[in-house]
């Protein structure tokens, strides 16, 4: 998203992903009315609607036998009042297209960066592999982009502070029928929690365990687990047939951490590699995708003036820190007060209290709508920076 956004604003851009597409399964789907915004603003919203997607407009929880709508987003103040549910892999191609179009973006698969290049004590560029070999690549700004396990930031010795995650994810697909429409935000139930996302041809699963707790999982045997997915979903337990291997489920480390700091001379980070988030919400990419618009609102005029001086990189993180610190702090205390509790518990699990107050007073659920769907400090494209 940054790499389109200064290329359009004239300002010649590389962007560099190491794999030789973004079909990467693990990656989320859900594009929140805040991201849609933005697109609206920046006039792909009705070309990105008509890609294949489906939309949620109430998110509900199932402890057990009990259910509750926690966020209904048909009452937000937003063009679209809902979350998009579309393959990542989709809307990457989507943005690189637009990208394209434009002859200063320069996109290079199979090439991952490696190393920072350094020059009278800043950065001036990376050094990168390819399948054709080894290449500099020199530059007025590196943006480290690259995930939870960010080599940039490494290489920056820029340190993150990890913050409490008692959770890990199992990570697989099984087979949908034509009459298991969910829209769901989760299942819970006697130490377990699953949550589907819906990719059409099949529901890809999060079944989310304790921290190291898939070994005593495997222990149980695979038939035990395909059975505690079918019935924790309500399904028949033919549709998790697929999963005849453990090789078919992925163990996904959660991380929730915080870079100390953004940005040094000549590097500056957003997403993942400055703010891993939980899955909690699903919530990571559309704050990745925030903190790109704001750096591309901080960073055009820096170009355009020839000041990317660190207190302009730094502008970043001043910006966009508070709001994933409040973000990660309602993820943290869903986690621990919720989420944790519930996993350990062995016997019938009880919807909590305090979440029938959605139920008995549905216009509450307007704030957790919000929360989800805008978030806090939403980022609005500064059109007049590209209009020039």
């Amino acid at each position: 998203m940054l790499g389109y956004l200064l290329a359009r604003a004239g300002i010649d851009t590389v962007v560099l992903e190491k794999w030789p597409d973004f079909f990467r399964d693990f990656r989320g789907d859900t594009i929140h009315p805040s991201t849609m915004q933005v697109l609206h603003e920046l006039g792909l919203l009705e070309e990105f609607l008509k890609l294949p997607h489906n939309e949620m407009t109430r998110m509900t929880l199932h402890f057990g036998p009990e259910q509750a709508t926690i966020a209904d987003l048909s009452h937000l103040n937003a063009r679209c009042r809902f979350v998009a549910f579309i393959p990542q892999w989709d809307f990457l191609n989507f943005i690189a297209s637009k990208g394209k179009q434009y002859p200063n973006f320069h996109l290079m698969m199979e090439t991952e960066a490696a190393d920072l290049i350094r020059e009278n004590g800043r950065v001036a560029g990376l050094r990168a592999k390819s399948k054709e070999g080894e290449l500099e690549i020199r530059s007025d700004l590196v943006v480290g982009a690259d995930g939870r396990r960010s080599t940039m930031r490494e290489r920056a010795g820029l340190r993150s502070h990890e913050l409490s995650v008692p959770i890990d994810v199992l990570w697989f697909r099984i087979a949908r029928t034509t009459v298991d429409d969910k829209q769901s935000l989760g299942y819970l139930d006697r130490g377990r929690a699953l949550v589907m996302l819906d990719r059409r041809d099949y529901w890809q699963c999060a079944f989310v365990i304790e921290k190291g707790g898939f070994d005593s999982i495997k222990a149980e045997g695979l038939p035990a687990f395909r059975t505690s997915v079918a019935t924790l979903a309500h399904l028949d337990e033919r549709a998790t047939a697929e999963v005849d291997s453990w090789d078919k489920v992925k163990l996904l480390s959660v991380t929730v951490d915080r870079a100390q700091e953004w940005a040094t001379d000549g590097l500056v980070l957003i997403g993942d590699s400055a703010h891993a988030m939980s899955p909690l919400g699903g919530v990571g990419i559309n704050y990745a995708i925030h903190d790109a618009v704001a750096a591309g609102n901080i960073l055009v005029p820096a170009f355009r003036k020839n000041d990317l001086s660190l207190s302009v990189l730094q502008k970043v993180q001043a910006r966009r820190e508070k709001p994933v610190r409040r973000m990660q702090a309602i993820q943290i205390f869903a986690q621990d007060k919720i989420l944790s509790p519930l996993l350990h518990e062995k016997g019938s699990v009880r919807m909590p209290w305090f979440l029938k107050f959605f139920r008995w007073f549905p216009i509450l659920q307007r704030i957790p709508a919000h929360i989800l769907g805008i978030g806090f400090q939403p980022e609005h494209v500064n059109i007049a920076l590209w209009q020039r």
